[in-house]
């Protein structure tokens, strides 16, 4: 084995620097890391084995007068993330400079089919520059290729994005397809055509961050899910991201050990609403009281902050949190907030999250802007992914729950499995200075005790008198009933008539 030995360890060293020692200086002066050295902070360590480490592109047309350079711009491998199997893929960009092209693909599609086959996550490590021109049409097949396993996979297994430089041209479809999408804050971009190409097309000047950077995705465009300030913590989250999910839609999501008892109560719920009913309170001050030890894992917090997602735990077991928000817009919902919650519902019935919801929203966004922006069929996403979901569904109506608000917010009437509400519930179709007007101008201003009517009606009891409502709680009860509230669900079945799939209002 002599000669041989040597032969492939000379092999594996030359692939492992990638484009060269200057390309990888470069690399660490922009404060990013290597592909290898991505993939290595991701995985347990010693746990990463990787794939088609020797290959090279076939040359072939103006490819020919290339170098042939092992792994040909992507690293594959697997490996473990708190001992669970998960496949990866980390675009080289001091190699070709990550670009796309036939070898590259197929090394990045025979991944994609084994995380498919083996049903485990896969997370894409974006660091390049669109598809290798020299390689034509056969880099825009390649494209193809992973865009359709990326379908294939969607609602099968987890596909996470991590955006750790630049990711343009038809490399953003991939990551666009896929679960989650995460930022580094300053060092990566996103965007079809870039600062040049706008420049050339529409005579803006713009720079790559203005364009695409991570406050924009995450701010405003809602394409990516959560940004980071450098490369470690990105990694480092999405680690901690994968520990909250299972492994594919067929298996059962994780139990950890948890110290934090299911029937403690927090006498400090009891005064989270203030009693002004229009004034705020941080409703994910309420996620984290009632999750095990605290630990939520938001996303989107940068956009649509009038409602509020992530993960946490009860019981040691994964749920989904979805909650309007007081402190933006009053919780009410707009199109951004609709469309952010009904994308977050359909993942967690994708893979079996049970979902719990806390209400506390006066009713929709009035406005020719929202109205334009087609706020009725955004509401209708929402409406349409609550009332879908198979998981179990607990809601919990801590304040307001007005208008048609009310139903969409995972309510009785789409399916919610157990409803409860505080003695702070606001149940009605309108608020009460709103109904005791409407009261009193049909009534020629003679009603005079239509505001506390309003008032009267304007509590969870009428709601609860119908079995709209399991449940009244005291806030500070909340954790412990929510909790045996999941664990009697744990087992639901649900049979709905066959179909091939709904038609979401998109």
């Amino acid at each position: 084995m002599g000669d041989a030995g040597a032969r492939l360890a000379e092999l594996h060293a030359n692939a492992s620097r990638g484009g060269g020692g200057e390309r990888i200086e470069a690399q660490h002066r922009n404060g990013k890391l290597t592909a290898r050295e991505r993939v290595l902070l991701l995985l347990d360590p010693d746990s990463f084995d990787e794939f088609d480490m020797l290959v090279v592109h076939q040359g072939g047309g103006r490819a020919a007068a290339l170098s042939k350079l092992a792994g040909d711009g992507v690293v594959t491998g697997c490996g473990t993330v708190k001992g669970r199997p998960v496949f990866v893929f980390a675009k080289d960009v001091t190699v070709f400079g990550g670009s796309v092209a036939d070898a590259h693909a197929r090394k990045i599609a025979k991944v994609q089919d084994l995380a498919l086959r083996s049903r485990a996550p896969i997370v894409g490590l974006f660091d390049a520059r669109g598809a290798r021109i020299e390689e034509g049409v056969a880099a825009l097949a390649g494209y193809g290729e992973i865009f359709r396993r990326n379908v294939l996979a969607s609602g099968v297994i987890p596909q996470i994005s991590l955006i750790m430089g630049a990711c343009e041209g038809g490399d953003v479809h991939a990551p666009a397809l896929t679960d989650f999408i995460f930022m580094v804050r300053d060092t990566s971009h996103l965007f079809l055509g870039g600062p040049d190409v706008v420049q050339r097309v529409t005579h803006e000047s713009v720079t790559a961050e203005e364009l695409g950077g991570a406050s924009v995705h995450t701010a405003k465009s809602s394409v990516a899910d959560g940004a980071y300030d450098n490369d470690v913590d990105a990694l480092l989250q999405v680690r901690r991201l994968l520990d909250f999910l299972p492994q594919s839609n067929a298996g059962d999501v994780r139990q950890r050990p948890s110290f934090d008892d299911c029937e403690r109560v927090d006498l400090s719920l009891d005064t989270l609403v203030p009693d002004d009913q229009d004034a705020p309170y941080a409703i994910d001050e309420l996620i984290r009281k009632v999750a095990d030890e605290g630990d939520f894992f938001e996303i989107q917090q940068a956009f649509a902050t009038n409602v509020v997602i992530g993960f946490g735990r009860i019981d040691g077991r994964t749920v989904g949190f979805v909650a309007n928000q007081p402190q933006a817009l009053a919780g009410a919902l707009d199109s951004d907030a609709a469309r952010k919650a009904a994308r977050f519902v359909r993942f967690c019935d994708c893979f079996n999250i049970p979902i719990v919801t806390f209400v506390d929203t006066p009713g929709f966004v009035p406005g020719i802007a929202q109205e334009h922006g087609g706020i009725v069929k955004h509401a209708a996403k929402l409406l349409f992914a609550f009332a879908e979901a198979t998981v179990p569904k607990v809601t919990v109506v801590t304040r307001k729950a007005l208008g048609s608000a009310y139903d969409v917010m995972a309510s009785k009437h789409l399916c919610g499995d157990i409803n409860l509400a505080w003695p702070t519930a606001q149940i009605a179709v309108i608020g009460a200075k709103g109904a005791a007007r409407i009261v009193c101008a049909e009534d020629g201003g003679k009603a005079a005790t239509a505001s506390d009517d309003a008032e009267r009606d304007l509590s969870p009891w009428p709601a609860a008198e119908r079995g709209y409502v399991d449940a009244v709680i005291m806030p500070h009860a909340t954790r412990r009933s929510v909790a045996r509230a999941l664990a009697v669900l744990r087992h639901k079945t649900v049979d709905r008539p066959w179909k091939k799939h709904g038609n979401i209002p998109l």
